[in-house]
């Protein structure tokens, strides 16, 4: 399980999260919702151990974050960015074999082991027919897949896997991606998830959310709001209350979930 405990964060003089609890369980698919500002990115840096809290603690299996060295952790949290950009031309494999830098000692070369997990990730993602091409080359919804194929190369092999939580964390992945991409991304998280991956994910996009995620982080501020299971934590006075949004949330039998439809702009 991941928790943070009372966690507050700040840059400089300026503390951006307050006071921030919540739990993840094993295996959970947890989406955390906010606007703009709201502290979604850091949160998620503080979850995956890239910064220490100011206050507070973040625990995975029990035990703190910041008495785990980084490579410790990197085998067992992942974290994939809203964007990637690469200094060179490389393959859609060598990045996807990038993930294996935890596992490897100073100037060890992947070996065959490396290269299976690698292939098993692409399969996952359903990136196997771009291994060989430039990642420069991909569309938006191609590269994302492929940094999250990256990820799970990152977080596989581990010791003691099966006994392990491991969390990939995904930083608004459907930014900027077309409606078939988002469709897309959706099946992929469920499908990873379905296959033991605990997740977390942040997005301001309320029906991506509410098509995926069985819980609830609502944060806006840099305070949480609301958290819960998503049928209960994604309501209208939660909506008004975190966007200042007017909006009709209703379930639909269609989709086979919550779908939210925005009206206006409160006054």
């Amino acid at each position: 399980m991941l928790n943070a405990d009372g966690v507050s964060f700040r840059y400089d003089d300026t503390e951006v999260l307050h006071d921030i609890s919540f739990g993840v369980s094993a295996g959970g698919l947890t989406g955390v919702l906010g606007p703009n500002g709201s502290g979604k990115t850091t949160l998620l840096r503080l979850l995956g151990g890239l910064v220490a809290p100011s206050q507070g603690r973040v625990r995975l299996d029990e035990r703190d974050l910041a008495t785990s060295s980084r490579q410790s952790l990197a085998k067992r949290i992942a974290l994939v960015p809203q964007e990637t950009h690469v200094a060179f031309d490389y393959s859609v494999l060598e990045v996807v074999l990038m993930g294996r830098y935890p596992h490897l000692g100073a100037f060890a070369i992947e070996g065959a082991d490396d290269l299976d997990y690698a292939a098993d990730a692409l399969a996952s993602t359903g990136t196997t027919g771009l291994r060989s091409r430039p990642f420069t080359t991909l569309s938006g919804g191609e590269k994302q897949r492929v940094v999250i194929a990256s990820a799970l190369t990152q977080l596989a092999g581990t010791a003691g896997g099966d006994d392990l939580t491991q969390v990939l964390l995904l930083d608004e992945p459907t930014a900027s991606l077309d409606l078939a991409f988002q469709l897309e991304t959706a099946r992929l998280v469920r499908k990873l998830n379905r296959e033991g991956v605990t997740i977390v994910v942040s997005t301001h996009d309320l029906n991506f959310a509410a098509s995926i995620c069985r819980d609830l982080v609502l944060l806006r501020d840099g305070r949480i709001i609301a958290a819960g299971a998503t049928e209960d934590v994604l309501t209208e006075a939660n909506v008004l209350a975190l966007y200042g949004v007017t909006a009709q949330v209703t379930h639909s039998p269609a989709a086979g979930h919550i779908l939210v439809v925005p009206i206006g702009r409160d006054q």
